[in-house]
Formats: structure tokens, sequence, C-alpha cells
């Protein structure tokens, strides 16, 4: 009896023992992880709130060491209100606020001498310190109290792809745009239930100790040195060619991770209010579609080679212009070529020698690895809000001209995050990748938790990728100026794209608008990295290879350069 009584004793003691320590960890959770959050909602209580934002995860950039840097987080200062009834010279009042308000004098008299009103709001976003300063001087008629915002201390960077938070319909804020929407319920904590769940949360058993596993802080891949950069040379670029609109891409075609995403113009971050067109706001990578032109044709030429139809060192006889389907194409000069070899069709980007790889391959062959292989009317599924599919329906027309002109990049509109990953194929050894901008959730608590992924898919054979890689190579050393981008220790392989603008209101295209685009890849064997650019209607110059050429081999040599890539060649 004695020994099953001891035997009890031990399991209810250890039992009891357990729950102890399950208390303490709640209240460790509670007290330090949490802890900020009840405070600030029970602060909230005694005046009307200025904001919804009570807590929210923080999304991180990581740079090249793995370092992670803030690029959103909260922000806790104080707003300031008046109470009409006890301010005793609203002129007095205003010379202590004027350079914290945004209110004009008229404004703000006109709010601290409202009739009948006990609360009006005249500034927000103060930092502690200068929240503090105006307590002091305990002027009748003010009030203190805290204030929580969103902050990026990024200001603009990489605007269109972090998106922001705003007021929503039931005035509450969440996100919008980017990864804030995209990544919502995991960002933000319901602060609503904070009281109602504090002994939920203290006594709730396992199952509710790790239910919001999922919310906490968004790791991405986005470098903030890459992207800064890809950001100047856009602006660069800009200034130069003043088109309506800009882009790039800067991803690993091995892994999908992107380092830097960008759009021109933008916008800041911190002050999105002040913007009077929210088209702005919209991130066009993965919105909006376009005619690729030129760059499309090296995958022409890879379900070519892969196929069977064409090799390396097969010819056709160029004649400058053909006929398909009663409509003609052309080369981009009208001049023929004769005999010329598969090399040349991507050197001297020739519309006439894609046309011939698409007519040997025929429709169906064609439509297998534009649409199922490369994907290129689907979405890619990045971890963005808003992603569109392509524009492919012509790719199912059983006219021949239809595959050839898509051969070249025209009649299909494709995303620039769809363009990137199927062009990534040839760069990464044949594989399908799906882009992404966050690594990791960093949960409130526990241990970092990497976001899973579709395992690549293999849509080339490897040798295939390697000779539209050799050929693209060839294009950036001998044919891309005559030469004038090769670097003598570093293979890159590249190619531009000069596309007609479609006239949706006249039917075909403009004669005088193109988009220009860009891709290219290094080390062209066992790519590391693949940038995109493209540029809406630039000005002063007809071809890509004059106004996108530069900033991508600024772009590549920066790289090399902050990355100490070492010479391949």
């Amino acid at each position: 009896m004695n020994k099953r009584f001891l035997g009890r004793t031990r399991v209810i003691t250890l039992f009891f023992i357990l729950i102890v320590l399950v208390i303490v960890g709640r209240l460790y959770v509670l007290q330090v992880v949490r802890g900020h959050a009840y405070a600030t909602r029970a602060n909230a209580q005694f005046l009307p709130q200025t904001s919804s934002l009570l807590d929210r995860g923080t999304i991180y950039f990581t740079d090249k060491n793995d370092t992670q840097i803030t690029a959103a987080t909260l922000k806790t200062g104080y707003a300031l209100a008046v109470n009409p009834s006890k301010v005793e010279d609203a002129e007095v009042l205003y010379e202590a606020l004027k350079d914290v308000t945004t209110l004009s004098h008229e404004e703000f008299i006109a709010k601290a001498t409202k009739k009948g009103s006990q609360y009006q709001l005249v500034a927000q976003h103060l930092d502690s310190k200068r929240g503090m300063e105006l307590q002091a001087k305990q002027l009748p008629g003010l009030i203190l109290q805290q204030d929580h915002w969103r902050l990026y201390p990024g200001g603009a960077l990489a605007a269109q792809t972090l998106g922001f938070v705003a007021y929503n319909a039931d005035n509450r804020q969440e996100g919008r745009y980017g990864l804030e929407r995209f990544y919502n319920t995991t960002l933000e904590r319901e602060h609503n239930d904070l009281y109602a769940n504090f002994f939920v949360e203290l006594f709730g058993g396992i199952q509710q100790l790790t239910s919001n596993a999922q919310q906490g802080d968004l790791v991405t891949t986005i470098e903030p040195s890459v992207q800064a950069e890809l950001e100047r040379q856009l602006t660069k670029y800009d200034e130069a060619w003043h088109p309506k609109l800009s882009g790039g891409i800067i991803m690993n075609p091995q892994t999908g991770e992107i380092y830097a995403m960008a759009v021109s113009p933008t916008f800041d971050l911190n002050a999105f209010n002040k913007e009077t067109n929210p088209l702005i706001y919209a991130n066009p990578m993965v919105q909006n579609v376009y005619e690729m032109g030129s760059i499309i044709k090296p995958l022409t030429m890879a379900a070519g080679i892969d196929s069977g139809v064409v090799i390396e060192t097969t010819t056709y006889n160029d004649t400058g212009c053909i006929v398909v389907d009663t409509k003609k194409i052309c080369n981009f000069d009208l001049k023929a070529r004769g005999t010329v070899p598969m090399q040349e069709i991507l050197s001297q980007s020739l519309n006439v020698g894609v046309s011939y790889i698409a007519t040997k391959m025929g429709g169906e062959v064609m439509r297998t690895y534009f649409l199922e292989k490369y994907q290129l009317g689907s979405t890619t599924n990045i971890d963005l809000p808003g992603e569109v599919g392509g524009i492919v329906n012509n790719l199912e027309s059983p006219r021949q001209v239809e595959y050839d002109t898509a051969s070249f990049g025209q009649g299909i509109a494709l995303t620039p995050i769809t363009t990137v990953r199927a062009l990534s194929v040839v760069a990464n050894g044949g594989f399908l990748v799906t882009p992404h901008v966050v690594r990791a959730v960093r949960p409130r608590s526990g241990a970092v938790r990497a976001l899973p992924l579709p395992d690549k898919v293999a849509v080339l054979k490897p040798q295939t990728a390697t000779v539209v890689s050799r050929m693209l190579t060839k294009v950036v050393d001998d044919a891309l100026t005559q030469g004038a981008y090769k670097l003598d220790h570093y293979s890159v392989a590249a190619k531009t794209g000069t596309a007609q603008i479609a006239n949706p209101g006249g039917g075909g295209y403009y004669s005088d608008r193109f988009l220009h685009s860009f891709f290219g890849y290094f080390p062209s064997y066992g790519a590391q990295f693949v940038i995109f650019l493209f540029a809406v209607e630039p000005v002063g110059a007809p071809y890509a290879s004059t106004t996108l050429a530069p900033p991508w081999h600024s772009l590549t040599q920066f790289l090399i350069n902050y990355y100490n890539i070492p010479p391949d060649r």
C-alpha cells in the first residue's frame, strides 16, 4: 500500500510540476513576449484611439551575410489632441505646436475653438522625446496620448513589394498591397481579443499554445543593397529615356529567391497618402501583362532543340520576310541573310529564324512547351497579391501564324515574373522554380520556420539548357553592340527584346511605340543571378540594346563585386 501511495504521490507531484512549468512558460510569453501589446491595449482605453494598429509583425530584408534588416515595423510615440473647452488661448497653443502639426493656422484654430467638443486631433506620429517635451509645458487644453504607426525605415525602398498598412471600411488598419496584404493574417494580431483571451492563453491546452505558430515576423529574400542599386539604375534610366514605366527583377534562378524587385515611378511608404494616383501602389511585375518581344526567342530555341526539330548547327534559308496564313512576318530590318545557322537567330534576333523553328515544331509541340512546360499562361504562385496569368489564347489557334508570332514574343502577353521564371529554365539547367519573396516566418514564440516551397520541376533536358546558354553567351561576347559588354573573366548570357505595342483602338500595333526588355544571367553555367529589365515606351531610341544594355551591364558588375563572385573563365 505504501509503495502504491508513494507511486501515486510521485505521479501527482510530477503532474503538478508540469502544470506549473506550463503556466510559468505561458506567463513568460504573456508578460515578456506579449506584455507590450496588453499594456498598449490598456493605455488605449483612456482616450479615443488614434490608431487601431496596436500589434503587428515586423518585416525584414536579408543582406548577403544573412543579417536581418528591418523593412517594416511598428513605431510607438505620441499623438496630440486639444480639448477646446479647456483651451485658454488658441493662438498661443498654435505657436507651441505649429512645428509638429500638419494643419494650417486656420484649420488648427478652428479645431482648438470648436464649441461643444472635448477632443480634436491635431498631430500624430511624434517621437517620445518630443511628446514628453510638450507634455512638460502643461499647456491648457493639450491632450497627449500614445500613438502607434507602421514605419518603413527604407522609405521608398521596395515600396510596391512591401505594400503598406491603411484603414479599411471597418475603420481597422490592415495590409494593403504587397507583402503587407499577402501575409496580413501572418503579420496581424487581433487586438480586440487581448483581454478576453488572457486567461485562455494562460490556462488553455497545448493546442492553444501553438495555434498562433503561423503568426509572426516575415524574413524576406530581398537584399537591401541589391534592391537599392536596382532602383538607382531605374532612376538613372528614366532620366535618360523617359519611359511611362520601367521595372526590374533580380532573382536566383536555382531557388526562385528574389533579391530585388523594383518599379519606377515609385512612392514613399511613409507618406503613401500624399499620392494622387492610386495606380502607383500596384505592382506591374505581377499584375500587368506585356508582349515581351525577342527575349522569348531563347525559349523558342530551347523548345526546338529539346524537341529535336533543330540542333545547334542546323541552318535555314533566311529570306528577310515570309508569308504565313496570309500574314507577312519579317526581320526587324526586312533584310535577308541567306543560309543562316541557329546561332545567328539569337545573335541577330531574326524573326524569320524563330518562325522557322516554330513551323518545324508545329502547333501541338510548341503549345506543349509554352503552356505545359514553361507555363506561360499560368500564375507562378509568387507570394504577392493580385498576380495574373498570361494571355496566351493565340496558342490554342489552329493557324500556324499565331505560333510563329508567339515565337518572337508578339501576340502573347506575359507578366514580368512569369517571363523571369520561364527564362530561368535555360539558366538553371532546365528546371521550373517557384519565385518567392519570403524565406521564413519567425513566430512570436519558437524557432524561425522556413516556408515550404514546391519542388522545382525538370522541363528541359540539361544538355538543352547548356546549348542555349552557350548560344546566349556568344550573343554577349560577339553580337551585343559588337561585343562591347563582354566580360573577359566571366561568362554572361543575355538577350534583348524590342516589341511593338498593340493599338487597342485601331487594331494592330503602333509604329512608334515600343516595349524594351532585357534579360541576362551569370555565370552562364550554374547561374547564380538572373536580371530582367523592361521599359514601356522609352523615348529617343528604337532598340533595347541601346537603352537597357547599359543598366544591365552595370547591375551585372555590381553583383559580381558585391558578392565577390570568382571568375569562371
